[in-house]
């Protein structure tokens, strides 16, 4: 037991360093990019961003299936042959959609811009998708080290490449793609030497293991579109802001999206330990641990909204030429909040129960919702102010939906929590759109204290339980 307690430490602390220097990168990237660049190049970073953001799919949910039917199994056990053809078989795969995707752009894309942005994304593609499956193995088989030293090496390798181009003096936006592809292939690299008893085995070792691919396939593609439409939830509204305001509209307001999801990547950390972590916990066990994880989740994320008032005053300052963006800040900060919860807690539970279709159907009736909104908000009547408010409506119906219906499947009781939740968004964002940015500031720190006075007994059984498993 102790010697289990002690690689889940381990893992936690892996997966946490690696993904919190992650996030202070995305600091540096998202704070130095905007001030070295112009506001057009900056919007076309964000197209680069926003185009790779899909190119996962195109792996038809052959790595999600992976990730699932071997999710909680020792890495020595597997059938690493099996998994050497699995690997080259996506490996031609993705190589003939990656020529296809180019030869497209050449024949049907005019804009110079756009076909750069196209070509790269193809091989990104191809770099991303294969890296995928070796990661997901790692994750799944809980080998959380490497695969936080391959997150890790990623943008490491990134900011130091970013780093020499501002010392030579380069501020070109295609350099930097070019920099990021680079640390994503270094990474790739160090996930083959990690796998290499199944990246590398004699040619007369592989087979076409059909059955194999579409068995993966099958398991893996409701997780893959439910993924899809997770994505496509904010992924409209915002190819909406672009076609109808322009890419220097678009960067400004994926500035402020990147700003308010830098804590994800943190929250993202922990839930990579959890998932193998429950696929090894009895069913019963499964709801008690919900109820803890959710109140360790919530505090301190409510808590962290605190630090918006002076991140805004710092921003406003140092990038001025995004001040209007900022203004926008207030609206979409929570975000945070239900794609952390929804991420860390909802779908890894759904998908330990393997109920991967949930997902996938809470997803879709929140795409459909982001069309209509879209719709109404961006091509009739032209309000960037409500299409940005719509992103947060959509983020805490999809969060609030799937959260019910876990609960219904767990047997437990949520509706004052979302009620109260719902209550500090709303008012986070009313404290936040004020003027005077100090004066919001205390208002809800006053509003978070009567919080944590009200969630008082919550908070002292979960410090208790949570020492209880820590002596045990």
């Amino acid at each position: 037991m102790k010697s289990k307690g002690i690689a889940l430490i381990y893992n936690f602390s892996y997966s946490i360093t690696s993904n919190l220097t992650a996030t202070l990168i995305s600091v540096l990237v998202i704070l130095v990019i905007p001030k070295l660049i112009g506001i057009e190049e900056y919007g076309y970073w964000q197209l680069y961003l926003f185009y790779t953001s899909y190119v996962g799919f195109l792996h038809f949910g052959w790595n999600d299936g992976i990730y699932l039917r071997y999710g909680g199994q020792e890495y020595k056990e597997l059938n690493k042959k099996l998994f050497f053809s699995q690997f080259w078989m996506l490996f031609i795969l993705q190589t003939v959609l990656g020529v296809a995707i180019v030869l497209f752009t050449y024949l049907f894309v005019q804009d110079e811009n756009k076909l750069f942005l196209f070509v790269m994304t193809a091989i990104c593609m191809l770099i991303i998708n294969m890296r995928f499956m070796l990661v997901y193995i790692l994750q799944g088989t809980n080998r959380i080290k490497e695969y936080s030293q391959i997150a890790l090496s990623d943008r490491i390798l990134y900011i130091l490449f970013i780093v020499i181009l501002i010392i030579l003096g380069y501020r070109n936006y295609q350099l930097m793609i070019i920099a990021d592809i680079v640390g994503k292939f270094l990474s790739l690299v160090l996930a083959a030497y990690y796998c290499r008893d199944i990246v590398f085995h004699k040619i007369s070792s592989f087979y076409f293991s059909i059955g194999e691919a579409l068995e993966n396939i099958k398991a893996g593609i409701k997780l893959m579109f439910a993924t899809i439409s997770s994505n496509l939830i904010i992924g409209i509204i915002r190819f909406g802001i672009e076609r109808v305001w322009g890419v220097s509209t678009f960067g400004k307001v994926s500035f402020t999206l990147s700003v308010s999801n830098l804590l994800m990547t943190f929250i993202n950390a922990i839930s990579l330990v959890l998932f193998p972590l429950l696929r090894r916990t009895p069913d019963e066990r499964l709801p008690y641990i919900y109820n803890i994880m959710k109140v360790m989740l919530m505090i301190p994320t409510l808590g962290l909204l605190v630090l918006y008032y002076p991140f805004k005053i710092i921003l406003s300052a140092w990038l001025p030429q995004y001040e209007e963006s900022l203004v926008y800040m207030a609206l979409v900060f929570p975000i945070c909040i239900y794609s952390g919860k929804m991420s860390l807690l909802i779908n890894t539970y759904l998908k330990t129960l393997r109920k991967e279709r949930v997902i996938l159907w809470v997803n879709v009736i929140s795409v459909v919702l982001s069309a209509l909104f879209t719709a109404i908000f961006t091509v009739a009547w032209k309000n960037l102010m409500f299409s940005i408010i719509s992103i947060v409506i959509l983020m805490a119906f999809r969060c609030i939906l799937a959260e019910m219906i876990l609960a219904r499947i767990l047997n437990i009781s949520v509706l004052t929590d979302i009620v109260v939740e719902l209550f500090m968004t709303i008012a986070f964002i009313i404290t936040g759109s004020l003027s005077g940015a100090w004066l919001g500031s205390l208002i809800y720190l006053i509003i978070y204290i009567v919080y944590l006075i009200i969630m008082k007994k919550d908070i002292f059984s979960v410090y208790n339980n949570v020492k209880i498993l820590l002596k045990s």
